[in-house]
């Protein structure tokens, strides 16, 4: 969740342009940020899963441009894929978060017992699904929230109006050993 900057005596606080939407990510970056391939993110904007929500692509040579908001919930959808919940389930899940701001994203915890998805904004509602005795597991978006934080912090960003922001330069060699990691993840899952 987006901690509160201590300002310090006589200072305003600073907007945080991540999370208040000044800037978005082109597409591979969400990908890098997220933990996802190119061709998952193309098709869950395609078939309008996850959309970009500061720029689609409008034709050949323009480039998706998603928030802060939008990686969060490319994550939350991640999850919920890689626990095993089916793309239908998720797509209600996804489109019951669309309404909701950032930081009303980072108080909510969904609950999954694989086939159901259910959100959660307290412990109490938490203990009540637990209670039904069934295997369940959790996604804290707040979680996904700060990872996301992380994430970014050495990935670049373009200001929503337009030119992209002077960032550190993606490491090409990191890119390619994050998509080979999860490779190797998937191959070992696969075997044992």
């Amino acid at each position: 969740m987006h901690e509160p900057r201590d300002p310090g005596p006589n200072t305003e606080q600073q907007p945080d342009p991540v999370v208040d939407g000044e800037v978005g990510y082109r597409g591979v970056t969400a990908c890098h940020a997220v933990g996802i391939s190119y061709r998952q993110l193309d098709y869950w904007a395609r078939t309008g899963l996850v959309v970009p929500s500061v720029r689609d692509a409008s034709g050949s040579g323009t480039s998706r441009l998603y928030s802060f908001r939008d990686l969060v919930v490319l994550k939350v959808v991640k999850r919920l894929l890689d626990a095993g919940v089916s793309l239908q389930n998720i797509r209600k899940a996804i489109d019951a978060l669309r309404s909701r701001g950032v930081e009303d994203l980072a108080g909510i915890t969904l609950i999954s017992d694989g086939t159901t998805v259910y959100e959660c904004r307290s412990p109490e509602e938490v203990v009540d699904l637990l209670q039904g005795g069934q295997g369940v597991f959790g996604i804290a978006i707040g979680g996904a929230f700060k990872e996301i934080q992380g994430s970014l912090s050495h990935l670049p960003a373009e200001p929503v109006g337009g030119q992209p922001e002077p960032a550190a330069p993606p490491v090409e060699a990191e890119s390619e050993s994050v998509g080979d990691e999860l490779a190797a993840r998937r191959a070992r899952r696969r075997a044992g």
